[in-house]
């Protein structure tokens, strides 16, 4: 018992936290400069060829061209350039270590014992098995972001909405988790006004400097593009090919740089994917609602349907790519700090489902990528396991708001300035756990 209470002490000690935290970021630091498949292959090449453009010919994607990326996902780019085009690698890295320190003090606090150690152990575990690619996107410039957000949302729901918007204009995910504070929170116009906001102040900036309808480039972009290699529902046809379908193949698309199938249905379904994937975030979001109207506790919506939505946007998306299982991390940390303090639902299995996503995706890329995209039957298996369990993660996530949509009603509490005092430090008082 003694030994088992000194490494409980232990594991919340900050001092602790802080040592794995450095040692994590090290390793992860070592897989990216060195491990095989070039995990930082988008920020030497992609990423410095767009703000080369910049930096030569005053040539802004965006602005003077379309763009895959929301306008502010250039800026990220350009601030690592500051030390030299040939330290891209370096500069990429600490500015993520940075960003991540943040997030993870946000998480754990500065005074003993720490805040939330299971939340602060799990996403270290997570980093670790997802392994470079955790470090090596512009995603990974979005998920402290969110994670800072997430813990801030109730006690500073406006400072969260400019974290979440401000990601959403470098990759567009974390547009869901405004959703979740929309749909949740007493503040919610207030919410919704400060992200509207903030978009039309970036939107007018770019107009201004002559990006016309190029701004909004990323919302079109991707509707062309066909079903990504690693993407949840181009499973089937990656079994297909390996049977040898007529017509069914792997191939590499020169416009989207990145591996796409071709085969029968395929046209069809990539076009449904985008009305699919609206479909699947208005159906969360109208469950969510039906179970705010049913009385359903903040503490108990908000982790989920955050989750939920996050979830839907990979499981309904064209793309598959390693870097965007990521954005579980957010959802689940947020679970995990209330039900570590007693509020919400109990998030064991999504952290289990999510840490088992992460460690197949590291399987799949950067290290054996080649022989998934050689339709290696082992591959296919690991792929196959890993989309399953990401279905698995999303119908978790829709029991527990159909649960709570299905709730015995009870008198709704408008955010209307009807709403009392008392009603405010009630909501706000349960939803305390995510500080403590």
């Amino acid at each position: 018992m003694k030994f088992t209470s000194g490494i409980a002490h232990r594991a919340r000690s900050p001092i602790v936290l802080w040592v794995a935290f450095i040692l994590v970021h090290l390793w992860l630091g070592v897989l990216n400069l060195t491990a095989d498949g070039m995990p930082l292959g988008d920020v030497t090449l992609v990423y410095r060829y767009w703000t080369d453009q910049v930096r030569a010919a005053d040539f802004w994607v965006g602005i003077d061209a379309e763009w895959v990326y929301p306008i502010l996902a250039i800026f990220p780019m350009l601030a690592v350039t500051i030390f030299g085009p040939e330290n891209n690698e370096g500069a990429w890295l600490t500015l993520v270590l940075t960003l991540n320190a943040a997030a993870f003090a946000a998480i754990i606090g500065w005074r003993a014992p720490a805040r939330r150690p299971l939340a602060a152990w799990w996403w270290l575990g997570f980093l670790v098995l997802l392994g470079p690619i955790a470090m090596g996107r512009i995603d990974a410039i979005t998920i402290p972001l969110a994670i800072i957000g997430v813990l801030i949302a109730v006690k500073h729901p406006l400072a969260a909405t400019l974290l979440f918007t401000v990601g959403a204009w470098m990759k567009v995910w974390p547009a869901a988790l405004v959703c979740a504070l929309v749909v949740t929170l007493r503040d919610r116009w207030r919410i919704l006004g400060t992200a509207i906001g903030i978009s039309a102040a970036i939107i007018g900036v770019a107009l201004l400097y002559g990006s016309g309808a190029n701004v909004l480039s990323f919302l079109w972009q991707h509707t062309g593009r066909g079903l990504q290699v690693e993407a949840v529902v181009t499973t089937p046809w990656l079994w297909q090919a390996f049977a040898g379908q007529p017509d069914t193949e792997v191939y590499y698309s020169h416009d989207i740089l990145t591996y796409q199938v071709s085969g029968a249905g395929v046209e069809v379904l990539s076009a449904l994917m985008t009305p699919l994937l609206v479909l699947a975030v208005l159906a969360l979001t109208l469950t969510a609602v039906l179970a705010v109207s049913r009385g359903a506790q903040p503490t108990d919506l908000i982790a989920p349907l955050s989750l939920a939505l996050v979830t839907a946007l990979i499981v309904f998306n064209k793309v598959g790519s390693p870097q965007i299982m990521s954005w579980l991390a957010p959802p689940v940390i947020l679970g995990l700090a209330l039900g570590a303090r007693g509020a919400g639902r109990s998030f064991g299995i999504p952290a289990i489902l999510s840490l088992a996503i992460a460690a197949l995706t590291q399987v799949i890329y950067p290290y054996l990528y080649g022989w998934l995209l050689a339709l290696d039957p082992a591959m296919l298996a690991a792929i196959t396991v890993r989309n399953a369990m990401l279905i698995v993660l999303l119908g978790w996530s829709v029991a527990v708001l159909v649960r709570l949509a299905a709730g015995p009603p009870r008198p709704f509490r408008s955010s209307a300035p009807g709403a009392t005092a008392a009603d405010d430090r009630s909501e706000r008082g349960s939803l305390d756990a995510t500080r403590g």
